[in-house]
């Protein structure tokens, strides 16, 4: 019985290990692969979601720059989404519209949003021209299935989730709770 309690102890530490946190973006790797680069697009995104999520309160969560805009809150539902997207398309795999499973809890959202973001991440390295070509980005909204090339990916659901994940960070600011302060987005790491 040691024995096992031994081999999984190791095993989930060597796990650990392989996982990132997105406190800061992990080494390039020495191959200009279009796969690559995506991933290291990802990882941008991953260390921004990451700061501009750390240390988030519930009057961060509620706030909404104005009556008909979406809360922060309501911004991470949808950017939680826009992640499902970019790692179901690096799976080859439809993204059923409209979400039905959101996780509620923040904490819980906020981990399932950086879990997705680092299993596209680790998809898409080493991916060469002929198996990005492969990829599809692919919708299902009530088995009426649409289907564009990797390429919208890049402008679409990645750039958008870049996109909102500022949002949050300028939001956050408005509501007292700035992120924290040495965050540097060019160097990927926080000072």
């Amino acid at each position: 019985m040691r024995y096992l309690i031994s081999i999984f102890l190791i095993s989930s530490l060597v796990m650990a290990q392989d996982s990132f946190s997105f406190k800061n973006i992990p080494p390039s790797p020495d191959i200009y692969l279009g796969g690559n680069i995506i991933s290291k697009s990802i990882q941008g995104l991953g260390f921004r979601y990451y700061w501009a999520t750390e240390g988030l309160r519930s009057e961060d969560l509620s706030y909404r720059p104005s009556e008909g805009a979406n809360s922060l809150n309501e911004t991470l539902e949808h950017l939680y989404g826009l992640c499902e997207v970019i790692n179901n398309s690096a799976l080859n795999i439809a993204s059923k519209r409209p979400l039905k499973h959101i996780p509620q809890d923040f904490n819980i959202l906020r981990q399932e949003t950086l879990k997705l973001i680092e299993s596209a991440s680790k998809l898409f390295e080493d991916k060469n021209q002929k198996e990005l070509q492969k990829l599809r980005v692919i919708f299902d909204r009530g088995g009426k299935y649409t289907e564009f090339p990797i390429w919208n990916l890049i402008n679409g659901p990645l750039a958008d989730a870049i996109y909102h994940t500022g949002q949050v960070v300028s939001f956050r600011r408005t509501s007292g709770n700035p992120i924290s302060k040495g965050v540097n987005v060019f160097l990927g790491k926080k000072q």
